[in-house]
C-alpha cells in the first residue's frame, strides 16, 4: 500500500553501522532531506558531434544507460548545429565509467572527417564537463574529470584537453582557447608544443578528433530567437551582451582600424553582461536568427537578465526578440526566479504555485515557441526528484478513502499536516485576493510578500504528509528486525529508537510550521481583503487543529523513546506551541466576529 524503505537500508544510507547506530541530534534530522542527497552527484552534459542522425544518438545514449545507477536526464539533438547535447547524473564512479563508454561509442560511429554543422566543434565528443550536483566539492570533481581525461587518452588515443576548473594551466581554462582553430586546425594545433594535449597522443586522430573533458559550474546553454536572418546584426548584439564584448576600433565598430595597447594587444569595449559568452549565427532549420548564449553563472547573470537585455539591445537595431531556446537542462530556481521577475514587472503576486510561476516564465521568455516546453523533462531538480509521496498525489477522495482503511497509516499524523497545509494555503488565498484587489493596487507588493510566506509554509507541510507515514513505517518496520542473538537484539532496539527518534521530530515540525502560517492568515484578518476574512477564519482553525493533533503523535511516540533527556526541550516547546496556537486562534476568531458585526 505504501513505498516503505526497509530500515536496514536506511541506516546504511546514513552510513551509520546496524548494531550501534545512536544518532546524535544533528543525523536523526536527517528524516526532513530527501534521501538522495545523501549521496555524492554529478551530473555530466557531453556534446556530441551528431544531430541528425538520431540512430547513432541513441546508441550512444543506450551504452549509457547501461551502467547501473546512471539516470539520464536529456536528450537534445539539434539538426542546424549538427550536435547533440546529453545530460546525466549519478555517483561519481558510474559517471566516469558511463562517460568513457558513450565516448567510446562516439569514435566508433562518428566520423569528424564528414562532419559539418552550424557550432564550433573539434571532436566526435566535443566536449565533457562534469558539474558538481551535491555532497561534493569542485575539488573531488576536477579529479573524477582528469580521471576519465586520463583513460580517454590512454585508452581510446583521442588528444584530450583538460578545461575550465580542470585545466592543468590558465589559457586551457576557456573551452574557446582549447577549440580554438576547430577540426579543420587541429592537426596543426597538435604539432604545437604549446598546445601539447594533456593526456593522450599529440596527434591527428582523423575520425575522432579531440575531446574537452572539464569541470564546471553549472552552465545554461540557452539561444535567443530574433526577427532577421542577419548572422551579422546577431553577431553585433551579442558582442553587446558578452562579457568579452567587441574589439575597439578606429572610427567603424566593425571595418574600422584595431586600436591595440602598448603590448600590441587589442582593446576591448567590454559588455553588458558578466560571466555571459555569445555569437549570433543564422539556424536555417528555423529560418532565423539566433544569439547563442551560455550563461556560466546565472547568480551573476539569469535568463531572464540575459533575455531582457538582448530584448533592449534589439530593439536599438530595429530587431525583435520573439521567443529563445533552451537547450539541455535548467535549475528550477533559474526558472522560478525568472518568472517571479515576469510576475514582479505586471505588479502581480508571486505567492502562487510554482506550476504557474513556471508557466509565467515559459511564456514570457517565449521558451515554447520552436517546440514544445516541458518542464517535467527539462528541470534537474524535477528529474532528479526519487521521494516517495504517494499521498498528497492522491484525489481528495482517495484520501478519504485510504484514510478510513483498515491501514493503521496514513493516520493523525498525516491528517494534522494536511489540515495545517490547507490553513497555510486559506492565508495564501487571501493575501492573493488582496494584491489584486482594485484600489489597492499601491499594496500589491505587501500582500505578494505574505504570499509567498504562505506558500512555502504550505509547500513544507504537504511534503510532511508523506514523511509523517514513512516515520511509523519505519518504527513498524524496525519492529520486525529479527533478535535471536546479542548483536540483533542491540541491532534492533537501535534501529527502533532511531525511527522513534524521527517519529517524534516529524510532528514537531508540523507544530511549529503551522504554528508559522497562524502569523500570515492572522495578517490577513487584519489588514487583507475584508471579503475573505471568513476564509482566512477557517486557516486558522485548520492551522491550530495542525498543532494540537501534531502534539499528540509527540507525546505518544515520545512515550516510546528512551532517552528522555535529549528530547526534553522538544517536549517543553511543543507543549508550548500547543497553548499558544489554541489562544492565538481564539484571537483571530474574535476579531473576525468583531469585524462580521
Amino acid at each position: 500500500m505504501f513505498a516503505k524503505a526497509q530500515n536496514l537500508q536506511y541506516l546504511a544510507s546514513c552510513q551509520l553501522p546496524v548494531a550501534s547506530c545512536q544518532l546524535p541530534v544533528a543525523q536523526i534530522q536527517c528524516a526532513d532531506l530527501n534521501l538522495q542527497t545523501m549521496k555524492q552527484l554529478i551530473e555530466c552534459v557531453p556534446n556530441f558531434s551528431e544531430g541528425r542522425d538520431l540512430s547513432i544518438i541513441k546508441q550512444i545514449t543506450d551504452v549509457i544507460e547501461g551502467i547501473q545507477g546512471i539516470k539520464l536526464l536529456n536528450v537534445d539533438p539539434g539538426f542546424a548545429t549538427n550536435r547533440t547535447v546529453v545530460t546525466f547524473v549519478g555517483e561519481p564512479a558510474q559517471v566516469v565509467e558511463a562517460a568513457f563508454q558513450a565516448i567510446k561509442r562516439a569514435s566508433e560511429l562518428i566520423d569528424m572527417r564528414h562532419h559539418k554543422g552550424e557550432h564550433p566543434r573539434f571532436g566526435a565528443t566535443d566536449v565533457c564537463p562534469f558539474v558538481p550536483v551535491s555532497n561534493i566539492s569542485m575539488e573531488e570533481t576536477v579529479e573524477y574529470a582528469r580521471l576519465l581525461a586520463k583513460r580517454v587518452g590512454n585508452e581510446l588515443s583521442i588528444p584530450v584537453y583538460c578545461y575550465e576548473f580542470a585545466a592543468f594551466e590558465e589559457k586551457r581554462r576557456s573551452l574557446a582557447n582549447c577549440r580554438a582553430g576547430e577540426y579543420e586546425g587541429l592537426a596543426e594545433k597538435l604539432g604545437s608544443a604549446e598546445w601539447k594535449p594533456d593526456f593522450g597522443p599529440a596527434t591527428f586522430n582523423e575520425r575522432s578528433g579531440a575531446s574537452a573533458i572539464g569541470a564546471r559550474n553549472f552552465l545554461i546553454a540557452y539561444n535567443i530567437n530574433l526577427n532577421t536572418t542577419s548572422v551579422r546584426l546577431a553577431n553585433s548584439i551579442a558582442f553587446d551582451i558578452r562579457e568579452a564584448g567587441r574589439i575597439k576600433r578606429e572610427g567603424d565598430p566593425i571595418t574600422g582600424k584595431i586600436i591595440k595597447d602598448q603590448n600590441g594587444e587589442p582593446l576591448r569595449i567590454p559588455g553588458t553582461l558578466k560571466k555571459v559568452r555569445a555569437i549570433g549565427w543564422y539556424i536555417k532549420e528555423y529560418g532565423i536568427a539566433q544569439i547563442s548564449i551560455n550563461l556560466t553563472d546565472i547568480s551573476a547573470t539569469p535568463v531572464h537578465v540575459a533575455f531582457d537585455e538582448v530584448c533592449e539591445r534589439a530593439r536599438d537595431r530595429g530587431i525583435r526578440v520573439t521567443g529563445s531556446e533552451l537547450i539541455g537542462m535548467i535549475p528550477l530556481q533559474a526558472l522560478l526566479d525568472a518568472g517571479k521577475h515576469f510576475l514582479k514587472k505586471q505588479h502581480r503576486s508571486i505567492g502562487i504555485p510554482d506550476k504557474e510561476i513556471i508557466k509565467i516564465a515559459v511564456k514570457s521568455l517565449g521558451l515554447d515557441e520552436l517546440a514544445p516546453f516541458d518542464p517535467a523533462k527539462r528541470v534537474i531538480e524535477y528529474l532528479l526528484d526519487n521521494e516517495d509521496n504517494p499521498l498528497i498525489e492522491l484525489s481528495l477522495r482517495d484520501f478519504i478513502h485510504q484514510t478510513a482503511s483498515e491501514a493503521p497509516a496514513p493516520g493523525g499524523g498525516s491528517v494534522a499536516a494536511y489540515a495545517g497545509a490547507l490553513g497555510a494555503s486559506l492565508g495564501t488565498m487571501v493575501a492573493n485576493l488582496s494584491s489584486h484587489k482594485r484600489g489597492w493596487d499601491h499594496r500589491w507588493e505587501e500582500f505578494s510578500d505574505w504570499a509567498e510566506k504562505g506558500k512555502i509554509l504550505y509547500e513544507k507541510l504537504l511534503k510532511l504528509v508523506d514523511r509523517d507515514t514513512r516515520a511509523f513505517n519505519q518504527i513498524m518496520e524496525a519492529f520486525q528486525l529479527p533478535k535471536e542473538s546479542p548483536a540483533e537484539v542491540i541491532a534492533r532496539k537501535n534501529s527502533i529508537q532511531s525511527a522513534t527518534r524521527i517519529a517524534i521530530e516529524i510532528p514537531f515540525q508540523v507544530m511549529q510550521t503551522a504554528y508559522e502560517a497562524m502569523e500570515v492568515i492572522e495578517n490577513m484578518v487584519k489588514t487583507g481583503n475584508s471579503n475573505s476574512i471568513t476564509d482566512a477564519g477557517v486557516g486558522a482553525l485548520c492551522a491550530a487543529t495542525a498543532v494540537s493533533g501534531a502534539y499528540l503523535n509527540v507525546l505518544v511516540n515520545a512515550s516510546g523513546f528512551d532517552d528522555k533527556v535529549s528530547i526534553r526541550e522538544i517536549l517543553h516547546e511543543a507543549a508550548s506551541l500547543e497553548l499558544q496556537a489554541g489562544e492565538r486562534c481564539g484571537k483571530i476568531q474574535k476579531l473576525i466576529h468583531a469585524k462580521l458585526k
